[in-house]
């Protein structure tokens, strides 16, 4: 759907299958009041472009919902460059159990960010305005996830910091992920992964599966 009515013809914002509703239980309401809020306001807030509606809920909302299975119960959990809410929101949203804190250093993102845990109600959430660089030494989490941020390399230096011994990096990644860990193995041993592996997760409701890099850290 377009917001701009010299954008020409609206695009149809997809709506969510039962497998797929299914899939939040309960907090099913919640994910679909942020959808329409992303429907409503993401490309005019430049969070997320029109040709990106038809597949809201199969690309973007169901492939965060890939990190929940590697999210141990009322862990903490940081999201790192969270921008428009994948996956940092959508964790919140399907695990309340969950305390999880949404990192990202752009202001704009920073303001939806929190006119979204207003508007969902989530007690689950706490917004940190900074780069994850910044909370090095000052905060450490059992997970830390991020999805389309960096090359493995470049998002472990950020974000390896942030795991606390035993914990984990949870990275959302594309084809290319085998590679990427391959050519970062130096940095991540350098900065006490004790494993990474490579999980293809079927996310189910007919979606693609999902690519998912897990690196373990050494206690």
């Amino acid at each position: 759907m377009s917001l701009n009515p010299d954008d020409g013809p609206a695009e149809e914002v997809e709506q969510p299958s039962p497998e797929m509703r299914a899939a939040f239980g309960a907090t099913f309401a919640a994910a679909e009041h942020f959808a329409t809020m992303l429907a409503e306001e993401g490309e005019l807030r430049g969070l997320i472009g029109p040709r990106e509606l038809p597949r809201l809920w199969s690309r973007h909302i169901m492939n965060s919902v890939a990190v929940t299975r590697f999210v141990r119960e009322a862990a903490a959990v940081a999201d790192v460059g969270s921008g428009a809410g994948f996956p940092g929101v959508v964790l919140a949203i399907a695990r309340p159990d969950v305390e999880t804190h949404l990192i990202e250093p752009m202001e704009r993102r920073v303001a939806w960010l929190a006119d979204v845990v207003e508007e969902l109600g989530l007690d689950n959430v706490v917004i940190h305005h900074a780069r994850a660089e910044e909370l090095h030494g000052r905060a450490s989490f059992d997970v830390v996830t991020a999805r389309a941020v960096a090359a493995m390399d470049k998002l472990a230096r950020w974000t390896m910091p942030l795991v606390r011994g035993g914990g984990s990096l949870v990275a959302l990644k594309g084809q290319r992920a085998r590679d990427e860990v391959e050519a970062a193995r130096y940095v991540l041993r350098k900065l006490g992964a004790a494993d990474t592996a490579v999980h293809e997760v079927d996310p189910g409701a007919g979606v693609e599966p999902t690519t998912v890099v897990v690196v373990r850290k050494k206690r």
